[in-house]
């Protein structure tokens, strides 16, 4: 995008200066060109916005796959008082890379903010880190200790998102 915008400013660069030359021809091709390329750019930005939200909202469908007997566990440490703090620092050292520092999401992974990953029960959440979404990148954890998949899941589900600020 950064390229397109480049190329958009040195186009027009351009049609100020065949304008001060009085080249009228050449100054309506280069608008001619201007228009072309700022209608692509636009075309571009729409597909890459579908295919965005297409990309996010079919991430959580992965929520949905979890077995009932799964999805129905609850979570043993959610009384801990512990267990939230040690579920973030192993957030930050297996989780925030992907997710983000806060889980809003990044480049690799989905964000854990979102309304269906926060309403997602305690058991679906530990089944997803169980097994993982491996054609989606997010590993297997089932290596990680039970309760500290636990204290993962006791982490996420605290995360809130940060309120939306009214103009």
């Amino acid at each position: 995008m950064r390229k397109i915008t480049t190329q958009i400013a040195a186009t027009t660069q351009t049609l100020m200066q065949t304008t001060r030359n009085s080249r009228r021809t050449g100054a309506w091709l280069i608008l001619a060109e201007l228009c072309f390329v700022m209608s692509v750019t636009t075309g571009f930005a729409q597909k890459d916005k579908s295919a965005l939200s297409k990309w996010n909202d079919s991430v959580y469908e992965e929520l949905t796959k979890a077995p009932a007997k799964a999805s129905g566990r609850s979570n043993p440490m959610q009384s801990d008082p512990d267990a939230m703090e040690a579920g973030a620092k192993l957030f930050d050292q297996h989780c925030a890379e992907c997710h983000g520092d806060m889980g809003q999401g990044g480049r690799k992974g989905p964000s854990l903010l979102s309304g269906q990953m926060q309403q997602a029960s305690a058991g679906t959440l530990f089944w997803i880190l169980t097994n993982g979404v491996v054609r989606r990148g997010m590993p297997v954890w089932s290596k990680l200790p039970e309760p500290q998949r636990w204290q993962l899941v006791t982490y996420v589900k605290s995360l809130t998102p940060a309120p939306k600020q009214q103009p």
